[in-house]
């Protein structure tokens, strides 16, 4: 199985391709796009400002292919917030995979919100073999709100999106490389094949 990790300056790649290791895979990391597009699967990581994110991916013309990907592909993070229609952070112009806007939290809860939180509400195959109220790891400022496309909830002053999907693209607000064994079963599933 080719696993590719888009490599366009995003800073998570490295705990993402050991996470991937550790179950037995070797990933590529990649901003070849002929390499992306021949992928099994492919994972769009982010840790950063989402304007000048995309502003990298413009650059590299990975803005265009992204969204026409046809095999699965788990946006992590910031990648997940990108694949959304647009972002206050920046206010930047998303991918418009999942039709959502990602908003900042409110003033009354404390950001970024950083550590362990619990997701509820599991609605795909990606969560297969999780319980709902399982912890997993999040460091975020924005958020994207329920919408129909949520397929996990978690809540900080607010419930929000924890996860994401939409025909064969897959999104997490949190860190499955760094979110212990659940995390890892989540990567698992992804790369295993997904029924919704």
């Amino acid at each position: 199985m080719k696993i590719v990790i888009i490599n366009y300056g995003a800073g998570n790649i490295q705990s993402i391709k050991f996470a991937i290791k550790r179950l037995g895979y070797e990933a590529v990391l990649s901003s070849d796009v002929e390499e992306i597009q021949s992928a099994d699967k492919v994972i769009f990581p982010g840790v950063g400002e989402a304007s000048s994110a995309m502003a990298k991916l413009r650059e590299s013309g990975l803005d265009k292919i992204v969204p026409n990907l046809k095999q699965p592909v788990l946006g992590i993070c910031l990648g997940m917030q990108l694949m959304c229609h647009s972002s206050e952070e920046g206010n930047t112009t998303g991918l418009g995979i999942f039709d959502v806007d990602v908003v900042k939290f409110n003033s009354t809860v404390k950001v970024p919100q950083i550590g362990w939180n619990q997701i509820t509400n599991l609605k795909s195959g990606l969560f297969k073999g999780i319980d709902d109220k399982e912890h997993i790891y999040l460091v975020h400022s924005f958020y994207a709100p329920l919408c129909e496309e949520t397929i996990a909830q978690s809540e900080y002053g607010l419930k929000y999106s924890a996860a994401l999907a939409k025909d064969n693209f897959y999104g997490t607000q949190f860190h499955p490389e760094k979110s212990s064994g659940v995390g890892e079963r989540i990567l698992e599933n992804f790369l295993n094949g997904i029924t919704f």
